[in-house]
């Protein structure tokens, strides 16, 4: 008698009839759990039972993508099918490898080798997490199993072989009761279910499915994000170029690939540093025979050429027809084949269609929306297809930009006339101030240089140069010592000089007996005053060390900082007050200053900042700032016991320039968002109150970090946070605020005061996908590898061509040990960025893992022939030489 866990109370009869009403397996009610193995389970049948519940799981997505797909669009049923294929068949090959299982099982002489069996059985008759319509994943092995144990006339064997017969019965009478939707959900990939009936609560398991599998989840696994919509300026269907930002314009150019102009189009769009579109007629790439198969011409490599170097290829018809007279059959192949062949060219087409001479139909227009291409139309044409004469096709098209002020510009890559007037255009429109929009795999947005160098990491914010003064004091003679400020002043100073791009000269960096009294005044007044900073530059000023108050005899106290020769009886005189602070921060002619103290002392003036603008860096470009932001008050000691051999405020400190104080996504730190960010959390963590404000002599300014672009790609390099920094981070955490507008802090004078953060200004999704993957790398940092997932699918969803995110995405996948959804999304980094070598790297360790040998070779290999002298390249030489030839 099968063993389900209701047939156990029940007749068989009985049960079929409790089928009818799909009562299912165990409590309902509860939170859903995956199926487990039954804790007794022999040691025999543990790895059926994974392999089981491996199976189980491929069916359950099966249905979760396939389910609801009348209600998919037509895009969309299709990636559900493909996905839903490769899952079939991955159940396939699991179904035969389980084969193997029991084979071998049955083989073995230990006499425990039916208990193992039984103990399978016990898992898909009664264990409590399975639905009725789970157990039908199990049908196919136990017919094998079935057949394999009935070749046994052992008397265990006959038990068991009558066991299984019955539940397989019982599989019989399930099957029955949900035919209707199994059959339309499996009958695309194995046709052997042909009974017509009805169960009626199907929604019921679909539903328990869907809170163990989601849609988003299933085909990001099998290496598919689906991109947010695309952009639908100027029309749902149509982009004319007439809704991009002012002074903004998209090259675009037809009819290629030329097997000369075209390459010659690259050449000046390369010198000029700009994107461009191709739009390419299918004829020019090859042919797609009648049966299907696409043979590509001569030329095609020119195209392939454009998508490797980084240049949206689109889609210009077959035959250049006038599609607006085409119907039916006829179009679709226009359409279809151009398709096809590009897709043969490279994955990294675009999904981009121009109708030639602009001529469409609705029919046309429907069939883009089928197929899930855009239809990418211009406003400035430059008629180079008409007018022989490059200097009035400059002249054309700059009249036209002039009128206009923005848009896509139509060009033709296959007339030299374009190449020669395609420099005189590119000069007048970047001297004009203009920007150049490029396809970022989703819509249409500026291309922007990354922030790697200092000069680019100061323009945006308004600084010419920036210095700093960075002070650190463990080892004093005659105040107790300290143990980490020495360490924490030297992570301050690599953060200026690496992620900000501060200059190493300009970095003045005092420890321990560097620090006397005289140095530090030096430092300031010889190397920072005087007129050596100018009105727009930056000062960023640290100090980790003691602090001491002093009641003066008005009853104010009065704060010093502390060099490392000072006598604890005579700071008075030999150690640096506040007030000398202020007339040193007067007295510098930087237009923003922002002092960073590590230490704890009170008595410091403070004025109060007017509100944020809404134009915030061009207000803050007309308004000096001097800022202070100290880690605790008189009463307070600096809490030495951060991770990573820092003290807790200079750890938070460095936790907000790593990004996390960009409170309002703007993509910059302002000193505001850096106290708001850091003094609520280390009054949270520790026994300090940090303290923030601004000096005398401040007009409202704000000190700002511009926080750049990671350009990390995530390998076994990458380093990890430590079990308390990890910690530490989540106590920080759960004290920010949910962006919040407005921050209590303590303040200078002793008081509380409100900080107000900048209001943020809209950022474009390339924006937005950077900030996603940044955040992304954070999480992982912190070993919370599921978040840093979220992150790393938004960006792609945001930007569909982002190597970067493509890459850490299968990595945290692999320290998931998840090798074959790794595998996928680092074979999707390289569809993006062929010439990436880290991603071989990673690449070949996911295939090593995962069982393919074959493969990882491969992936060494062309990681070795990219960087022979790598970082990882006696890495990759070692694994090599350990796989089986």
């Amino acid at each position: 008698m099968p063993r389900f866990s209701v047939s156990s109370r029940f007749p068989l009869p009985i049960l079929f009839g409790l089928l009818i009403a799909l009562a299912g397996c165990g409590d309902k009610t509860a939170a859903p759990q995956p199926p487990a193995a039954p804790a007794a389970a022999d040691a025999g049948a543990t790895p059926i039972l994974a392999s089981l519940q491996a199976q189980l799981d491929d069916y359950r997505r099966i249905i979760v993508l396939l389910a609801d797909e009348d209600a998919q669009s037509g895009r969309d049923r299709a990636t559900s099918s493909h996905v839903g294929q490769q899952l079939f068949h991955d159940g396939l090959e699991r179904r035969q490898a389980i084969a193997g299982q029991f084979e071998a099982l049955l083989r073995t002489p230990d006499p425990q080798r039916f208990a193992a069996l039984a103990a399978t059985l016990d898992y898909i008759e009664s264990a409590p997490a399975l639905y009725d319509a789970d157990r039908l994943a199990f049908r196919e092995v136990l017919r094998d199993l079935h057949e394999r144990v009935g070749a046994d006339s052992s008397l265990p064997a006959v038990k068991l072989h009558q066991r299984i017969g019955e539940d397989l019965d019982a599989l019989d009478g399930i099957e029955r009761n949900y035919d209707q939707e199994i059959t339309r959900i499996f009958s695309r990939f194995d046709r052997t279910r042909a009974i017509e009936l009805k169960r009626e609560k199907w929604a019921d398991y679909v539903a328990h499915l869907r809170t163990l599998h989601s849609r988003e989840a299933i085909l990001r696994d099998y290496g598919v994000i689906e991109p947010y919509p695309m952009s639908m300026q100027d029309s749902e269907r149509e982009i004319f170029g007439r809704d991009l930002p002012r002074k903004t314009v998209l090259l675009t150019f037809d009819d290629g690939p030329h097997k000369a102009h075209t390459d010659e189009i690259v050449a000046i769009l390369k010198r000029y540093g700009v994107p461009g579109v191709f739009f390419e007629v299918g004829r020019n790439l090859g042919v797609v025979e009648a049966d299907g198969k696409v043979r590509l011409g001569s030329i095609a490599g020119i195209s392939r050429q454009l998508m490797a170097d980084g240049y949206a290829v689109g889609n210009h018809s077959l035959t250049h027809a006038q599609l607006s007279r085409t119907s039916g059959q006829a179009l679709r192949q226009q359409v279809l084949d151009t398709d096809t062949l590009l897709r043969q060219v490279s994955d990294a087409r675009a999904p981009l269609f121009r109708f030639p001479y602009g001529a469409r139909n609705a029919e046309g227009l429907q069939l883009l929306d089928e197929v899930g291409l855009k239809s990418i139309m211009w406003n400035i044409d430059s008629m180079d297809w008409a007018d022989p004469i490059p200097e009035s096709i400059v002249q054309r098209v700059l009249a036209q930009v002039e009128k206009e002020q923005r848009g896509i510009i139509l060009f033709h890559d296959i007339h030299d006339r374009a190449v020669k007037a395609l420099p005189q255009i590119l000069d007048k429109l970047i001297a004009d101030g203009y920007q150049f929009a490029g396809w970022n795999g989703r819509d249409f947005s500026v291309s922007r240089a990354r922030n790697a160098a200092a000069s680019q990491a100061t323009v945006t914010t308004g600084y010419k140069n920036s210095w700093a003064i960075v002070i650190g004091i463990d080892d004093y003679a005659n105040w107790p010592k300290l143990e980490y400020a020495s360490r924490d002043a030297q992570a301050i100073a690599d953060v200026l000089t690496g992620q900000f791009g501060f200059q190493s000269s300009q970095v003045i960096v005092l420890k321990d007996q560097q620090a006397t009294r005289n140095n530090i005044l030096a430092a300031f007044h010889d190397r920072l005053a005087d007129g050596r900073t100018q009105k727009d530059d930056r000062v960023f000023v640290f100090f980790a060390g003691h602090g001491a108050t002093r009641r003066l005899a008005s009853g104010r106290d009065l704060g010093y900082i502390i060099p490392v020769d000072s006598q604890p009886g005579e700071f008075a005189t030999d150690a640096i007050a506040m007030t000398d602070v202020q007339n040193i921060a007067e007295s510098l002619q930087a237009k923003h200053v922002l002092f960073v103290m590590d230490a704890c002392y009170s008595g410091l003036g403070l004025t109060r900042g007017g509100p944020p603008s809404s134009s915030f860096l061009r207000e803050n470009a007309r308004r000096t700032a001097r800022q202070m932001l100290t880690a605790g008050g008189a009463d307070q000691q600096v809490a030495d016991g951060g991770p990573n051999g820092h003290s807790v405020f200079t750890w938070v400190l460095l936790q907000a320039l790593s990004g996390k104080g960009d409170l309002n996504g703007d993509g910059l730190i302002t000193g505001t968002e850096l106290a708001a960010y850091v003094a609520p959390a280390v009054s949270a963590v520790s026994q300090q109150t940090p303290a923030f404000g601004s000096l005398p002599g401040s007009q409202g300014g704000e000190f700002v970090f511009q926080v750049p672009d990671s350009q990390e790609f995530l390998n076994a390099d990458t380093a990890q946070f430590s079990a308390d920094a990890i910690a530490l981070n989540h106590r920080v955490e759960a004290v920010q605020g949910d962006n919040e507008a407005s921050v209590r802090v303590a303040d200078l004078q002793g008081g509380r005061s409100t900080l107000v953060l900048p209001t943020a200004a809209a950022v474009s999704d390339r924006q937005r996908a950077q900030q996603a993957n940044d955040r992304g790398l954070q999480l992982y940092r912190e070993k919370r590898y599921d978040e840093a997932v979220a992150q790393f699918t938004e960006a792609l969803k945001l930007r569909p061509d982002f190597a970067q995110a493509a890459n850490n995405l299968g990595f945290v996948y692999y320290r998931q040990q998840r090798y074959a959804e790794a595998a996928r999304w680092l074979e999707n980094t390289l569809k993006i960025d062929p010439s990436r070598a880290v991603a071989y790297l990673n690449l070949g360790d996911a295939y090593r893992l995962g069982g393919n040998p074959a493969k990882a070779k491969q992936a060494y290999a062309t990681y070795l022939e990219l960087q022979p002298q790598g970082s990882s390249a006696n890495q990759a030489r070692a694994q090599l030489q350990a796989l089986p030839l």
